[in-house]
């Protein structure tokens, strides 16, 4: 309880700077480029239009899902991965070191630093959730009430990455080959957490239910809920349940992981 109540009080303390370097961190990301904030449109765009040709002429060819064209489906849960996810997975686990001068030199506390990191990416994630809902719309398929659970998932994505972002950061700070077995598998999440097909089509039981412990598919699939599914989160309240034990193991984790290495991080860095 001790650290928790130091971790939160660290997070009320310093909440005016940790706003102020998560927009530093938002123009540090973009800085020198011609483009600016368009690159973080622009890559995830070429992405879909990629992966839209290659499932709709090549390897789907035009078959849809659940009445949805297989771009329309891909969207919400690609944005979710490509704009947030993937990013806190990798550079989550980097922030620490990549911020390390905030530690040595500045006494910043250690505990806000995944915190600022996760208001970046996420305010990016925002800008690109605005396209998605435009081409829904532009589509013809105009908003609804299911539309109104994406605060829920997104919720549910922010306090698991950014507890995910103090426990990963904390273990790289102390050892560089911890964030190059995460950046080594991060493609590979991408491609078994149910991004680019459909986890409920999955004929084992067991596998499917295996793979609905996984928080990127949860968030993936809560992202399709409200757009493709049209499914109410409490209506999958066992799913619910099986992000929430992960989520609070997560949170253990990142709360020994804090109180074990804190007082050894400046000296390593």
């Amino acid at each position: 309880m001790e650290t928790i109540r130091t971790i939160v009080s660290e997070h009320v303390e310093w909440r005016s700077q940790i706003f102020k370097l998560a927009k530093a961190d938002i123009i540090k990301t973009y800085s020198g480029a011609a483009l600016g904030w368009a690159w973080a449109l622009v890559k995830p765009t070429i992405m879909i239009f990629v992966f839209w040709f290659a499932f709709t002429y090549g390897l789907r060819h035009g078959g849809d899902i659940d009445g949805y064209p297989f771009v329309l489906w891909m969207i919400p849960g690609f944005i979710a991965w490509s704009s947030y996810m993937s990013d806190m997975l990798t550079q989550g686990a980097g922030c620490i070191r990549k911020y390390k001068f905030l530690v040595t030199k500045m006494k910043f506390p250690v505990s806000t630093i995944p915190s600022f990191i996760s208001i970046s990416k996420f305010s990016i994630h925002l800008c690109l959730m605005v396209l998605v809902v435009m081409i829904f719309i532009v589509t013809g398929h105009y908003p609804d009430v299911y539309w109104l659970q994406l605060p829920f998932y997104m919720l549910c994505m922010i306090a698991f990455f950014t507890a995910w972002g103090l426990f990963s950061s904390l273990l790289s700070a102390m050892s560089v080959d911890f964030l190059n077995l995460i950046k080594s598998v991060t493609q590979a999440l991408f491609w078994l957490s149910g991004i680019m097909w459909d986890v409920n089509k999955i004929n084992s039981p067991t596998v499917q239910f295996i793979m609905h412990f996984n928080p990127i598919t949860y968030i993936a699939t809560g992202y399709r809920n409200c757009f493709i599914y049209k499914v109410w989160f409490w209506e999958q309240g066992e799913r619910f349940a099986m992000f929430l034990i992960v989520y609070i193991v997560m949170v253990i984790l990142a709360l020994w992981a804090y109180k074990k290495l804190i007082k050894e991080i400046p000296d390593v860095l």
